[in-house]
């Protein structure tokens, strides 16, 4: 885990999700939704998010999740 998160930015609460009644996820970065989730793939995120083991482990899940935000891109985003 520390190889991965070398700045500690996953210590924060970056990200965040929420289930619809459909079972629709949709994952937030700062309050903004980056990213929607649905059928298999909802069950699968569901499923790595019951077995992260603690905070800083599910916000790592929700990053991979929503793709590209290892290269840098998200610099430019306002939060």
């Amino acid at each position: 885990m520390e190889n991965i998160d070398k700045k500690s930015r996953l210590d924060e609460e970056v990200f965040s999700y929420r289930v619809s009644k459909n079972n629709t996820i949709f994952i937030d970065w700062y309050g903004k939704q980056v990213t929607i989730l649905k059928e298999k793939e909802a069950q699968k995120f569901l499923v790595k998010m019951e077995q992260a083991r603690n905070h800083k482990e599910k916000q790592l899940v929700m990053a991979k999740v929503t793709g590209n935000f290892k290269r840098g891109n998200e610099k430019g985003a306002s939060h």
